[in-house]
């Protein structure tokens, strides 16, 4: 369910306007669980979906980059933006901008190799970007490092349990009983990209069925048990970023009332609201 300044949305309106068919979903996902998505307006709501959408393009990008899977301690990196330190800890080199470093690893993929974790962080990052601008990005992440499932500084992330999944969320699937010569396949982080599809670096863009598969063939002599998709939820805060692209920053007392916004769409109101 969604609330737009604490009224419920009616998103049957919104729906003839909506040229995206992701988009689209995610309204239907957003309006359809029992759990409520609140917003301060629309502008909100949109920016929470384009910021989804950017970040399950850049999952497909870092599958199509050629950046492969690899331990900590065996993760590589192109040595003219990163500076890869021998626990798998990368920090920029001098006078390299944030945007550059991390646009490099789409372009220059197969330079890189760094855990799961990492590739979830990379994802956040670049649907970031991808929505704010290379300015304020560099502004926000000034003194990036990567390591793992670590998340940056002004990294803000959502984490719940529950079942709302949601494109553009990271989820979890666990592998109770993989082979502890092999702890790299305890589990593995993946990006929601739609209904039952998912990106897992190391893996690849493939269903469920799928991850699971992959991680039961990795499991330790005799297993009996499954691995399974979690409840374990992490998004990114989106409006911590809506707030970082304001002129102004908002605050709850500055919000208008409803009956000021003519044009707004919740409950009563009716009106056209484009999501491209």
């Amino acid at each position: 369910m969604i609330k737009i300044n604490h009224k419920w949305l009616d998103i049957s309106q919104l729906q003839p306007g909506i040229p995206s068919a992701k988009a689209l979903e995610l309204l239907q996902l957003l309006a359809g669980y029992a759990t409520v998505f609140e917003y301060r307006n629309l502008e909100e709501l949109n920016f929470d979906i384009q910021l989804r959408l950017r970040v399950m393009e850049a999952a497909i990008s870092l599958d199509k980059s050629g950046a492969e899977f690899a331990t900590l301690d065996e993760s590589e990196t192109n040595q003219r933006y990163w500076h890869l330190a021998k626990d798998g800890t990368f920090t920029l080199q001098p006078g390299i901008p944030p945007h550059v470093a991390i646009a490099d690893i789409f372009q220059n993929g197969t330079l890189y190799a760094f855990e799961c974790g990492t590739a979830i962080v990379v994802t956040f990052l670049m649907g970031i970007m991808d929505v704010i601008g290379p300015r304020k990005f560099d502004y926000l992440f000034s003194d990036l490092v990567l390591y793992d499932w670590h998340p940056p500084t002004n990294m803000i992330l959502l984490v719940h349990r529950g079942t709302d999944y949601l494109p553009g969320d990271c989820v979890y699937f666990k592998n109770p009983e993989h082979d502890e010569k092999t702890p790299e396949w305890q589990g593995e982080n993946a990006i929601l990209l739609g209904k039952n599809l998912f990106f897992g670096h190391g893996i690849g863009i493939t269903n469920s069925k799928g991850i699971i598969d992959e991680l039961n063939d990795n499991r330790k002599s005799n297993a009996t048990i499954s691995a399974y998709l979690t409840d374990h939820i992490v998004s990114l805060d989106s409006s911590y970023y809506f707030d970082t692209v304001q002129p102004y920053p908002i605050r709850k007392e500055q919000v208008p009332r409803l009956e000021s916004l003519p044009d707004l769409i919740v409950a009563e109101i009716g009106s056209t609201f484009h999501l491209s």
